[in-house]
């Protein structure tokens, strides 16, 4: 492994930069894709501070809906919801355009279709429905944790193994991931996952594999890889996937 290549402490600081809308120095923001290791270790930031702030409210007696759907905001102002953007043009155009090259310019543009904005609700709804009956079952804040590592997985090895499907875009500049960084941050979120689920934690994997790959599938058929938009739906639906999952095994 390269130096350029080896995980290393500011790679933290530069996924956070890349990933969040958290005040962070700028020079921590220069790694782009050789820090994508360490993608999934935002999401458990981002999921501990979303779901503390959910778990709170829920001391408070709110009840899980209105504490799922402070979690939720929190998610989205914590990432400038740079995952939802991508998911609702990802959406407009996949199902857009006839060509990849029109299914590209539609991606690309900052209006939302009406794909977009029916995928945007079906994300919130799913997502706020999932949470909040995992609050109710008393492992909203854990399960948060859990899913946001485990749904940045899969951007870490899309960037890696497939290929950039426009020659400009945000997933471009970023470059592409180091072959071990797939591998690393399946360690930390089977870890990471573990740690806060136990054996749920693989139910919660396998969802996250399954919709990876149906991402993954969609993208190369359609645009001939991948983009940052991609990357971002494919996070989206992981975590639709894992959280849906999770109340079939836990939230009974």
């Amino acid at each position: 492994m390269t130096n350029s290549a080896r995980p290393r402490a500011a790679d933290v600081v530069s996924a956070l930069g890349l990933l969040t809308r958290l005040p962070l120095p700028m020079q921590g923001q220069t790694r782009g894709a050789q820090a994508a290791w360490a993608w999934p270790l935002v999401g458990a930031v981002i999921g501990g501070l979303a779901g503390g702030i959910g778990a709170l409210a829920m001391l408070l007696g709110t009840g899980p809906g209105i504490s799922a759907g402070l979690a939720l905001a929190s998610l989205a102002v914590l990432t400038g919801a740079l995952h939802e953007d991508g998911l609702a043009d990802s959406a407009d155009g996949l199902w857009g355009g006839w060509t990849p090259e029109r299914r590209l310019e539609i991606m690309k543009d900052s209006h939302i279709g009406t794909y977009g904005v029916v995928a945007l609700v079906l994300s919130l709804g799913l997502r706020w429905m999932a949470m909040a009956a995992l609050f109710d079952a008393g492992i909203g804040w854990l399960a948060l944790i859990a899913v946001a590592t485990l749904s940045r997985m899969p951007m870490v090895a899309l960037s890696r193994w497939l290929p950039n499907a426009r020659a400009g875009g945000l997933s471009a500049q970023v470059g592409r991931a180091p072959q071990s960084a797939p591998w690393l941050a399946l360690a930390l979120g089977m870890g990471i996952g573990a740690t806060c689920l136990g054996t749920a934690s693989l139910a919660a994997l396998a969802a996250v594999v399954l919709g990876a790959a149906l991402c993954a599938v969609i993208a190369l058929r359609k645009i001939g890889g991948q983009t940052g938009d991609i990357l971002g739906a494919t996070q989206q639906i992981c975590e639709m996937g894992a959280l849906v999952t999770l109340v079939a095994v836990l939230g009974q």
